[in-house]
């Protein structure tokens, strides 16, 4: 018995994903606003009513290729900060073993590194994805889906990003100091709001410097996959680069050499 739920379980799996990425194309070819359930479902092979069962609606389906979309563009970025923190532990170790000439890098431990080069890590890695997945990208941050209203079940994966970036800042002022200008003053009611919902322990002129770059590093992305820079911006990558840097450098976040600065609160 065990091995026939086993097998019923594999299958699900198997009719999901094929019934995602029919979906998927279906976004490719006509857009999010004329997905239809029939449509994939005549596609694979499939009545309608089979179909139902894996997904009662196409709301039910909008939203799994939505979280989806949000998981892959989420751990995209949370793969590129990773690298970047273990390449650098990594060299310490090896600067460390030269120097004690018996220590490997896990016994070295984590090593301080620029933060800078993990918030433009992460960056490019968001617009990488963006620019591979040009439709999916689309479906999370184009244009609403006419008629439909993204349920809870989306908020946590769309939030991935933006906590990669929020935990770079929290590091940063743990272990360096970051330099931000003073928030004005009329500014604080909305920072001290915002901070006690999505950072309380930063402080409130931090979390405003990283919600306005969380909201530049999208408008970037969006003006390349959606055509905005066509016949504007040629050598895109070097341009996203260096507006990535910028941002940071509007967080607070310098080189390892000028850390030497507290956040305001």
């Amino acid at each position: 018995m065990t091995s026939v739920r086993g097998a019923r379980a594999r299958a699900r799996i198997e009719i999901t994903s094929a019934i995602k990425d029919e979906a998927r194309a279906q976004l490719a070819a006509e857009g999010a606003a004329k997905l239809s359930l029939r449509a994939v479902a005549r596609e694979l092979g499939m009545v309608s009513s089979a179909l139902y069962r894996y997904f009662p609606s196409r709301d039910d389906l909008l939203t799994a290729l939505i979280v989806d979309a949000y998981d892959a563009i989420g751990a995209a970025a949370e793969q590129a900060d990773a690298e970047v923190v273990l390449r650098a532990g990594a060299q310490a170790g090896v600067r460390s073993g030269a120097q004690a000439g018996v220590r490997s890098a896990a016994q070295a431990g984590a090593a301080p590194h620029d933060h800078l080069d993990r918030w433009t890590a992460v960056c490019r890695a968001v617009r990488s994805w963006a620019v591979a997945h040009p439709h999916e990208y689309a479906l999370i941050y184009g244009s609403p889906v006419p008629g439909y209203s993204a349920p809870q079940d989306t908020v946590g994966p769309a939030s991935r990003v933006g906590l990669v970036l929020i935990a770079i800042a929290r590091d940063a002022l743990a272990t360096d100091g970051i330099a931000l200008p003073p928030l004005p003053p009329e500014l604080r009611p909305e920072a001290e709001r915002l901070a006690a919902d999505a950072a309380p322990d930063l402080p409130p002129a931090l979390v405003v410097a990283l919600v306005a770059a969380w909201s530049q590093l999208f408008g970037l992305v969006s003006f390349e996959v959606f055509g905005q820079f066509n016949r504007i911006v040629e050598d895109r990558e070097t341009f996203f680069t260096a507006s990535a840097a910028r941002l940071a450098r509007e967080v607070g976040l310098l080189p390892r050499a000028r850390q030497n600065r507290r956040a305001t609160p």
